[in-house]
């Protein structure tokens, strides 16, 4: 059998646990997975670009567990009533191939995001960091500012996007969910931008944009672009690459669809696991620049789904289900179909019907 977590599961989660508390044990999970970076079977995630949008595979392995996760990237969906980003994911067995999880991942991925972004900006970010800008007020943006701010000490967001529905949103969320957090609504990115600690990027549209340029840059700022996260698809000017240091997750894939598309090939950058492992330096002094460029990486997804069965279990959710064939005989794939059942059923309503127009005609 296989268990099965809905959107309602990942709620039951939050509401027992608390959103502080999954984010903080997603980020040991993630840590946990990155310390041990080479014993993973890794590729950059397969994608089908469109017009209007992308479609993606996303897998991983150790030597126990598979880990896949279907995700797209539609920005024009909120048009039509649906989300930008839909995902689902799946635990397996290497030993047997076996599915042991079928979960949601919308949710989860916006929470994995967000502490991936926290797991980095802890290596990243000057530590007295309290005010954050955030960049783009869609889907992400709460996971974002909460995560910075229940994990990391961030008091203070101040916030921007084009569309003042989106901002709108984002406050009355944090309002309901933070009280405490102090929210400042800006009439520019350049605005927000201005003397903050942190600035996270998070923008939706399909396009080589320069929403961040190196003039906005202050010394000591950490730059936490995670929108950028296909090709032809930027929010990073190439000059605010240059002018600070500049980490990745799984550099092949970055190279292909992060910011750091739009630079050179021998252009320098840090895979973050080298830093957690003490194999290479973070910041090196309050004034440096730093720059995460995030992606995505399957590497998390799989740390989230770990969890997700985790939980799941010490929670007693999810519905078990029958995702592939429980057989008595496991080389009879073809008995599943139940042929000779429906044969025989077929057999006994012919000699029914047969009886019946015999009786008829002995009348």
């Amino acid at each position: 059998m296989t268990t099965l977590l809905t959107p309602r599961d990942l709620g039951a989660i939050v509401a027992e646990k608390g959103l502080g508390h999954v984010l903080s044990t997603l980020v040991d999970y993630l840590e946990q997975d990155f310390l041990r970076w080479n014993e993973f079977d890794k590729s950059a995630r397969v994608a089908n670009h469109s017009a209007d949008g992308v479609i993606e595979l996303m897998p991983i392995s150790d030597a126990e567990l598979y880990t896949f996760k279907y995700v797209n990237g539609h920005p024009k969906n909120t048009r039509a009533g649906l989300p930008t980003v839909m995902a689902f994911g799946v635990l397996a067995s290497v030993a047997t191939g076996r599915p042991e999880l079928l979960a949601e991942l919308t949710l989860t991925t916006a929470m994995r995001t967000a502490a991936t972004s926290v797991m980095v900006a802890r290596k990243l970010a000057r530590p007295d960091s309290r005010t954050m800008a955030v960049i783009g007020n869609g889907a992400q943006s709460e996971f974002q500012s909460l995560a910075f701010h229940l994990l990391m000490g961030i008091d203070h967001v101040r916030v921007f996007d084009l569309d003042p529905q989106a901002t709108g949103k984002l406050v009355a969320n944090l309002r309901d969910a933070a009280p405490a957090l102090r929210v400042t609504v800006c009439a520019s990115t350049a605005e927000a931008v201005r003397g903050a600690d942190i600035v996270t990027t998070v923008t939706a549209d399909k396009t080589n944009a320069t929403i961040i340029t190196p003039d906005m840059l202050e010394p000591g700022m950490h730059v936490n672009g995670v929108g950028g996260d296909c090709p032809g698809k930027t929010e990073l000017h190439a000059d605010v690459l240059r002018a600070g240091r500049v980490f990745v997750e799984y550099e092949p894939q970055s190279r292909i669809e992060g910011d750091l598309q739009q630079m050179p090939a021998d252009f320098a950058v840090t895979e973050f696991w080298r830093v957690l492992r003490g194999e290479a330096e973070g910041r090196t002094s309050r004034e440096q620049v730093t720059v995460f460029d995030s992606v995505g990486f399957a590497l998390e997804d799989f740390s989230a789904l770990r969890l997700l069965r985790d939980l799941a279990i010490e929670l007693g959710l999810g519905e078990r289900i029958t995702l592939v064939p429980e057989m008595d005989d496991p080389k009879n794939l073809f008995g599943q179909l139940g042929l000779r059942s429906l044969a025989h059923e077929a057999a006994q309503d012919l000699a029914r019907i047969s009886a019946q127009v015999r009786s008829a005609v002995a009348a």
